[in-house]
């Protein structure tokens, strides 16, 4: 890809541009001087150069899924992403690598990529992303895996480990939402409104946008959204801070649709319904119950978590509490100590 087209694909971040810049114009009618540095901010990361990504070897796929490993040899262990943005959070950075830091521990450490669906797949919920992409990946491994999902990733991970029974070794999970009715009122009934302005196009395209899914994340701290813009032009980052935080919120900024049928599953059945609080979510004709796993199971949950509240983690599992948010957990500057050094050492007992 050229330079003049990677240029022109920033141009249009962070996506959904115009709400972006609508946040920004209603942070100045109260401030105009938030809204004037957060404008600086934008064309800071806007022209800001990219490192190119870590290319990793594909160790197994599944249709449109793969895995792409880190490790060549030692205990098997799976990373499974959220579908919602790329897998790369977990991959970002060579300092801000849990693949890598697992790797580096002597695991044969493997990422799982969820791929790009296209409408053919517009049927395919979120259980049965666990059965046809998850489940298939397990078994191609060949041998019982350590499985560690983040978020969603690892609401599905514990489907995947109530029906994959021996072929898991352990499961870890990192900031996953279970109990739905932990959110906020507000916030569940924001994440309504949304979803009942977008599921008509989602169900005609067969897909829904990611720019959706990033209205939804935005809605819950609009604040935030405007001010670390603003800190970036005030805060004179050197070369490695501004790499950091471009490699960050172009992160936050890509990533493919999901499917019809996961977009209503994630707002109607987790978010509407709590389904798997109630007990309710069945997969693979199992209603799972993350209580009654035979696997080893620890979580971590971020106690400045608003993306997944702690307060919606699996109750009555061994949990420890990070000082941290949802994503500062993975690839702060404190995430060697608060999340995965504590997850190595977990896994060290098992």
């Amino acid at each position: 890809m050229s330079a003049a087209s990677q240029h022109g694909q920033q141009m249009d971040r962070p996506r959904p541009l115009p709400l972006f810049l609508d946040l920004v114009r209603r942070a100045g009618e109260k401030d105009p001087a938030l809204a004037a540095a957060a404008l600086n901010g934008l064309r800071i990361y806007q022209g800001a150069e990219r490192n190119p990504p870590t290319i990793r070897p594909i160790a197994a796929q599944a249709g449109r899924a793969r895995l792409l490993q880190c490790g060549d040899s030692g205990p098997p262990i799976m990373l499974i992403p959220s579908l919602i943005n790329p897998a790369r959070i977990l991959d970002l950075a060579p300092d801000q690598s849990l693949l890598a830091f697992l790797g580096e521990a002597g695991f044969r450490a493997m990422l799982l990529d969820w791929g790009q669906p296209d409408r053919s797949e517009s049927q395919i919920g979120i259980a049965g992303h666990v059965e046809h992409y998850l489940l298939p990946l397990i078994k191609a491994v060949g041998e019982p895996v350590h499985l560690v999902g983040y978020c969603l990733g690892g609401t599905m991970a514990v489907a995947a480990a109530a029906i994959a029974g021996d072929q898991v070794r352990s499961l870890s999970l990192l900031a996953t939402p279970w109990h739905f009715d932990g959110y906020p009122t507000g916030a569940r009934d924001a994440l309504a409104s949304l979803w009942g302005g977008a599921k008509q196009e989602a169900s005609q395209m067969g897909l829904l946008p990611i720019e959706v899914l990033q209205a939804a994340f935005w809605s819950i701290d609009t604040d935030r959204t405007v001010a670390k813009f603003a800190a970036l032009a005030s805060d004179h980052l050197d070369a490695g801070g501004l790499a950091r935080f471009v490699a960050l919120e172009d992160w936050a900024n890509d990533g493919a649709p999901l499917t019809a049928a996961a977009g209503r599953d994630l707002f109607e059945g987790l978010v509407g319904e709590d389904w798997t609080g109630q007990g309710r979510w069945n997969v693979g004709g199992l209603a799972v119950d993350p209580l009654r796993l035979k696997c080893p199971t620890f979580q971590i949950t971020a106690a400045g978590d608003r993306i997944a509240p702690a307060e919606a983690a699996i109750r009555g599992i061994q949990t420890y509490s990070a000082p941290a948010g949802h994503v500062g957990m993975i690839v702060g500057s404190k995430a060697h100590d608060h999340c995965w050094n504590k997850l190595l050492r977990w896994l060290a007992t098992r």
